[in-house]
């Protein structure tokens, strides 16, 4: 007996100086999967506190969510909270963060952001011809950011995504073959009403993330960022000045989300947002309308003398 307890400790042992073996050790060929911890939102890091609001006045009857967050206040102002945590399909806000981790890592460079138009003809005259990318981030260009997206590549994406804390960072139907709506490869993708989602409170944590104080991005590509997203109407001034993004997703022919999300520098600070609006029976809903909201919010809020404490 005690003859097989001495083999049996010494093939153990024998085992677990194996490369590989019990001692933990992977062997040298085979690197660890990486861990990719998301960020942490700005209620986690700094305690801030959320308050219902009465914003009705501005949506007039259309279903949607109007999310702020003040960072000076350490406040979120929330219209409609029910809405404010449902996830959704970003659709074209998305092309902020893809333009980011394009920007950071070089991939793109926008004075040398020329890409060739195919000479299909897409339903967006806009689209249909050579174009750079300032302005297919303002015209809101389906292919050309299917391109960069491919450029990207999955595996960096959803590295980016992770770090970032993007949502439920599903970007599994790369292709977008979910969509129900356009079946065209050059107008889908994972973030377009297909495997990709986003709640509202989210987009505005996201955005704090990107530009706030403790943001990991380099200035550079922030500001870079920053000169695409800047809306012209209403027009910047010393009290207000906007930058955002919109999105629109169908479903079989019907609108079904609606977004404009960014942030605002006000006298005081900035403040990001995000308006959301979800299918409306008999209304017309719109990204256009989520930007007039969003943007009348905002314009009042500028004119009290509490502007940057929604």
């Amino acid at each position: 007996m005690k003859h097989a307890r001495f083999v049996f400790a010494f093939l153990l042992l024998f085992i677990c100086v194996l490369p590989g073996g019990c001692a933990g050790t992977p062997p040298a060929s085979i690197e660890p999967t990486p861990v990719f911890t998301p960020a942490p939102s700005p209620a986690q890091t700094q305690a801030a506190s959320a308050i219902p609001v009465d914003w009705s006045n501005y949506f007039d009857g259309l279903n949607g969510t109007a999310v702020l967050y003040n960072p000076m206040g350490r406040q979120y102002s929330i219209y409609h909270p029910e809405l404010a945590d449902v996830r959704r399909s970003p659709c074209s806000t998305f092309k902020i963060v893809s333009s980011l981790i394009a920007l950071e890592d070089g991939v793109l460079t926008p004075d040398d952001s020329v890409r060739r138009w195919s000479g299909e003809r897409f339903w967006n005259p806009d689209w249909n011809r050579d174009i750079d990318f300032s302005s297919a981030f303002r015209t809101s260009c389906v292919w050309y950011f299917r391109q960069l997206i491919d450029d990207i590549g999955q595996p960096r994406m959803q590295q980016a995504l992770d770090a970032l804390g993007y949502g439920n960072g599903d970007i599994s139907d790369w292709q977008g073959r979910l969509n129900t709506n356009n079946s065209n490869p050059a107008l889908t993708g994972f973030w377009i009403e297909s495997s990709l989602k986003i709640s509202p409170r989210e987009q505005v944590d996201v955005m704090a993330r990107i530009f706030g104080d403790d943001s990991p991005y380099a200035p550079q590509t922030r500001e870079q960022l920053k000169q695409v997203m800047l809306v012209s109407e209403p027009a910047p001034t010393d009290v207000l000045t906007i930058y955002g993004k919109t999105g629109m997703g169908k479903a079989e022919g019907v609108v079904v989300d609606a977004w404009f999300t960014g942030f605002a520098q006000m006298q005081a600070g900035p403040v990001y947002f995000c308006v959301y609006l979800g299918q409306t029976p008999d209304a017309d809903v719109s990204s256009t309308k989520a930007k007039d909201i969003a943007c009348r919010i905002l314009t009042d809020l500028a004119r009290t003398p509490a502007a940057t404490q929604p």
